[in-house]
């Protein structure tokens, strides 16, 4: 009660489990988790059944589960997983992807040689579509810049007096 953590005593805790800002986390009663576990606040590792047997997740070793994130229900989410602030994950998870979304879908998030990413997703700009699409038109816009100056220098070898005389022309 003083934590605002509940973890169901039938609940399987690995090592080195951090609950970081834990109020509101609730790890039910048949949840296991792994080694090197890093659980931000209001995360839930919930059931979504009253049948007896395994009702709530497996988590693997090295995962991070961002604040606010849902895991319900008798899932795998493997090692090195990374679960988005909110997202909510309704099935299994392979190891090493990073999910997020209601219902939690994976993306190509992870840079190479992170270990260790706040609220668990990166912190970089590429997770606003509208910042992606203008970067996709910078790239386009550059590709076509060369284009066009590569067939201004080849018209330009190809009759070099037309350049001069259409200098001329504008002077005169």
């Amino acid at each position: 009660m003083l934590t605002g953590i509940e973890i169901h005593p039938g609940a399987r805790i690995g090592r080195r489990l951090v609950i970081d800002h834990g109020d509101g986390v609730v790890i039910g009663e048949t949840a296991e988790l792994g080694d090197d576990i890093l659980i931000y606040h209001q995360v839930t590792l919930g059931g979504t059944s009253l049948v007896g047997g395994k009702r709530h997740p497996t988590i693997g070793n090295g995962v991070i589960l961002g604040a606010g994130a849902k895991v319900l229900g008798p899932i795998v989410l493997g090692d090195g997983v990374r679960v988005g602030a909110n997202a909510v994950v309704v099935s299994d998870v392979p190891a090493g992807a990073t999910v997020v979304g209601i219902p939690a879908r994976p993306v190509d998030r992870r840079p190479a040689g992170a270990d260790l990413l706040p609220y668990g997703t990166p912190c970089d700009e590429t997770l606003d579509p509208g910042l992606k699409s203008v970067e996709q038109l910078r790239s386009e816009i550059a590709a076509l810049s060369s284009r066009l100056a590569a067939l201004e220098e080849a018209a330009t070898q190809e009759s070099p007096g037309a350049t001069s005389r259409a200098s001329s022309d504008q002077r005169g």
